[in-house]
């Protein structure tokens, strides 16, 4: 009698499934032990449940339902059942093929391979070594009958046994389903509806030496202002990595909206989500086959930080972050957004739909005076902070007084560096 819902059962040879009893096998939802003597008898069983179900009759996805059953109930391979249902196709009949060649009996006899599965089970299959050793000793030292030829057994050979198909009729071994993984980030380039916040971020190494890794620089940019933020940290390694977004997000002087990296692990991890989903801003990463959608932060990664600090290794100490640190926050950072212009782009669709970008003259401007341009600006700003405040710090100096003071206090900086 065959019972289904996961209860184990013996059948016997003559009994021959339905359809979705087989289905039902297969998925694993039921257990059956079907018990053939030899090969004449599970050639006999095969034949019989053809014959039952009309096999040539039958449509794809059933027949293949049906030879996936033969399979799992004989522990045939596949060709072998394939080979066995087109002699039956052809013939009518299934036979026994006429050796011409003499047959050996191996060493390890099938009750050895079933003793061999019982005994891997219990230990739950510990490696080869091990077990050859438990082998042993269940024989010699506990005086175990049934290991008196396991005994002998090689790590090498023990690993061929397992892979026979009456090692596996005897021990099959099932895994739980891995849960998905949790998704962190959405997979899409943000449309930032003309409003600022929109970050693009990407991190950049400082080069190696020996063997040994430089300082990395994390580039932050808003798509919309090009209002752009470095900041540098020993490590991309969650620890060195959150301080730096605290303080690099805490220098943009407009509320934060979205936060677009690549698939880099420095970003796309679970304490950056957190960090970000506290601050209301929306994760999101680039898509496959879409290198455009962090370019703008990818060629700002050479075009300004390899420009300003160049290609040359710098140790990742503790001194020489807060050194490089000290001179973008007082310095660097200012002069990006307040005295070094940026080209906006201006995008024509013509009637036919063609567009045509470009970058006019007078659409170059400081990423301070683009923020201020923005139609009502004023609502972007962080609270607490106003143009007229900003407009302080963007005025004390003009961008060529700037620019000299800054680089005089580089070359500070580059003297406090140790290499």
């Amino acid at each position: 009698m065959w019972h289904s819902g996961g209860m184990t059962t013996t059948m016997d040879t003559t009994h021959i499934p339905t359809i979705i009893q087989m289905a039902d096998y297969v998925r694993g939802s039921s257990a059956v032990n079907l018990h053939c003597q030899d090969r004449k008898e599970a050639y006999s069983y095969i034949k019989r449940v053809l014959v039952a179900h009309c096999y040539i009759n039958l449509k794809k996805p059933v027949k293949s339902t049906l030879r996936q059953y033969l399979m799992a109930v004989t522990g045939y391979s596949k060709a072998q059942i394939d080979r066995l249902i087109g002699q039956y196709v052809t013939s009518g009949e299934i036979t026994l093929a006429n050796r011409t060649q003499p047959t050996f009996e191996g060493k390890y006899l099938p009750e050895d391979i079933l003793e061999l599965a019982r005994i891997d089970e219990i230990h739950e299959d510990l490696s080869g070594p091990a077990m050859c050793r438990i082998l042993k000793r269940e024989y010699e030292v506990f005086g175990n009958m049934t290991c008196i030829r396991l005994k002998d057994l090689s790590a090498s050979h023990l690993y061929n046994l397992r892979k026979t198909n009456c090692y596996q009729r005897r021990h099959m071994k099932f895994t739980k389903t891995k849960p998905s993984p949790v998704k962190i980030g959405e997979r899409t380039k943000p449309n930032n509806q003309g409003k600022p916040g929109f970050l693009r971020v990407d991190s950049v190494h400082q080069g190696d030496k020996d063997k040994m890794k430089g300082v990395y620089h994390i580039n932050l940019i808003d798509e919309v202002t090009q209002w752009e933020v470095v900041v540098v940290v020993e490590g991309i390694s969650e620890q060195f990595m959150i301080p730096a977004l605290k303080s690099a997000l805490d220098l943009f002087p407009f509320v934060i909206l979205n936060f677009h990296a690549d698939n880099g692990s420095e970003y796309i991890n679970q304490r950056v989500a957190e960090l970000l989903e506290r601050m209301l801003v929306k994760l999101t990463k680039s898509r496959p086959y879409h290198s455009g959608d962090n370019g703008l932060v990818e060629t700002k990664n050479g075009s300004i930080i390899r420009k300003a600090l160049g290609w040359i290794h710098i140790p990742k100490t503790s001194d020489n972050v807060e050194a490089i640190n000290q001179w973008y926050r007082a310095w660097f950072v200012p002069y990006l957004n307040f005295h070094r212009p940026c080209g906006y782009r201006v995008t024509d669709i013509s009637p036919k739909g063609k567009r045509t970008h470009k970058y006019p003259k007078d659409g170059y401007m400081m990423p301070y005076q683009k923020l201020k341009s923005l139609s009502n600006a004023s609502q972007y700003l962080k609270p607490g902070l106003s143009f007229e405040l900003l407009d302080i710090q963007a005025y004390a100096m003009s961008d060529t007084q700037w620019a000299e003071s800054m680089n005089i206090e580089k070359a500070i900086m580059w003297e406090s560096i140790q290499f």
